[in-house]
């Protein structure tokens, strides 16, 4: 017989908590082999290929494409043989970190107090029990976030009887929530999630929860702002037990959505403090995670900025030169990047980090050289790792390589990540200058514009050259201005006079 076995989001590494569903590839109904990918994930590093361990028929799917999952919710159900033996198992050897080729644990039931709710709700018994579309009704799916989930929409449910609910405004400690999304709906709409009893799995607060009880509370006059779900939770039923919760109020309080509650101003006139209307984008995924990190670099960096203009004629002649040669073509931003670990053995201030809580400068004796990579996801920064060890021709590949991954969302979270100092060519945008904000925990960022034709003073005669701006934007703790100055000079010294590389090989 059949034995249906439930795979999770695993955990992916890097200390990631979280993943987006990106592309489902299987259907509910497709043969799986063991460690078959089925599913692509976008998490805060890179696109992923979720294999399943097991091997079998897919049953149920949990997360449509666009929703994100924490890691342990479930990802799909797979029905799989009896094993051969006692001793067998239906696994694999797979590489991500969190699940393994052991039996999966056994499920927990969870025991429901006896009443009236549960005579109208009982579900089917037996471990394939589920739902008319496959789906499983156990104490495992976390799945009721969602427009149609009977947990997360009827608070007329088990979970709203007055039998057995346990009184969550005593318990300490942090409160079970679905996702991250529910806190920071609850933050906004001003609730204390101690005060909310949770409709999912062994009192598991969804947004569903948080959505009804500002509704309620909206009717009731606690909160000002208004804001329109993507679902309207059902109301309660009229046989449902009043006063079971802080949530439940009766159905002809609780306002329609789109339907202004008391003392709220109708369409088109905004409360005070409500919410600005516009289309809103979750800053979630790769997107989300260079926000964070943009914005922490703003709030602990006391950064400046320094620029000079360089005639790069000679350096482009070279590298003329140097691709009419046999053997692989070199890019600019691999002269650029050969430049850049020059000047850093010089000037090794600015390949480090600042340990604040220890209070030390901490000096990097490897240069990990991030680019920046702009990508339909959004900015990305590959690092090319061990660069002051490669030359021209190495980096030039090394760069290709990474850049295609990006396009294609292939990076790996350890090609995103330990990068010491930072390269970042906007001048392929047409732009000649800016002031880069400073790739955190890194002490610096190197800018390079477009180079073009301007007139320059050549050999004391006005001539057209090829001229590029660069800027070098610092961390003010790790050196002061003499240092950035004098890393800056020795970087348009080398692009204005490329032969003084021959000194450093």
């Amino acid at each position: 017989m059949a034995q249906v076995l439930e795979f999770r989001l695993p955990d992916l590494g890097e200390g990631l908590t979280e993943a987006e569903i990106v592309r489902w590839l299987v259907q509910v109904g497709d043969v799986v082999a063991v460690d078959q990918p089925v599913v692509e994930v976008e998490t805060a590093k890179a696109l992923v290929d979720v294999p399943c361990p097991y091997g079998g028929v897919v049953t149920a799917r949990f997360g449509e494409e666009g929703t994100e999952l924490p890691v342990g919710a479930p990802l799909l159900t797979v029905a799989v043989g009896a094993p051969a033996s006692d001793h067998e198992d239906e696994g694999s050897g797979n590489v991500l970190v969190g699940y393994g080729t052991g039996t999966p644990p056994a499920r927990r039931g969870r025991v429901r107090p006896a009443g009236p709710a549960d005579s109208r709700r009982q579900p089917p018994e037996g471990p394939e029990a589920g739902t008319k579309d496959g789906r499983k009704n156990g104490p495992t799916d976390t799945r009721q976030d969602g427009p149609g989930s009977a947990e997360a929409s009827s608070p007329g449910g088990e979970a709203d009887s007055g039998a057995g609910v346990e009184d969550r405004s005593r318990i300490d400690g942090p409160v079970p929530v679905i996702s991250p999304l529910v806190r920071r709906l609850a933050r906004e709409y001003g609730l204390d999630l101690r005060e909310l009893g949770g409709s999912g799995p062994d009192g598991l607060i969804l947004r569903a929860d948080v959505e009804y009880a500002a509704r309620a509370a909206g009717a009731r006059g606690r909160v000002t702002e208004t804001r329109t779900a993507p679902y309207a939770p059902v109301a309660p039923e009229p046989s449902a037990a009043p006063g079971t919760r802080a949530t439940d109020v009766p159905a002809a309080e609780v306002p329609a959505v789109g339907v202004p509650a008391a003392g709220v101003p109708a369409a088109g006139v905004p409360a005070a403090g409500a919410a600005v209307p516009g289309t809103r984008i979750p800053l979630r995924g790769v997107r989300g995670a260079v926000a964070d990190k943009l914005a922490r670099s703003r709030r602990e960096i006391p950064d400046a900025t320094c620029w000079v203009d360089a005639d790069a004629t000679e350096l482009m002649r070279a590298r003329g030169a140097m691709n009419e040669a046999a053997g692989p073509k070199i890019s600019v931003l691999a002269l650029l990047a050969r430049i850049c670990t020059a000047a850093l053995a010089r000037f090794p201030e600015l390949n480090a980090t600042v340990d604040m809580e220890a209070r030390e400068l901490v000096r990097l004796e490897e240069v990990h050289l991030g680019f920046a990579a702009q990508t339909e996801r959004g900015l990305v920064v590959p690092v090319v790792k061990d660069a002051h060890a490669r030359d021209a021709e190495s980096l030039s590949a090394e760069f290709a390589r990474l850049t295609e991954a990006a396009r294609t969302g292939t990076l790996t979270p350890g090609e995103l990540t330990g990068g010491t100092f930072t390269l970042n060519n906007y001048g392929v945008f047409g732009v000649d200058g800016s002031t880069p904000i400073i790739n955190h925990p890194e002490a610096a960022m190197l800018g390079v514009g477009r180079i073009v034709p301007k007139p320059w003073v050549h050999e004391g005669e006005l001539a057209v050259r090829q001229v590029v701006q660069l800027s070098l934007t610092f961390d003010h703790r790790v050196c002061d201005g003499g240092t950035a100055g004098g890393f800056l000079r020795y970087v348009a010294d080398c692009v204005e006079q490329p032969v003084m590389l021959l000194r450093s090989l």
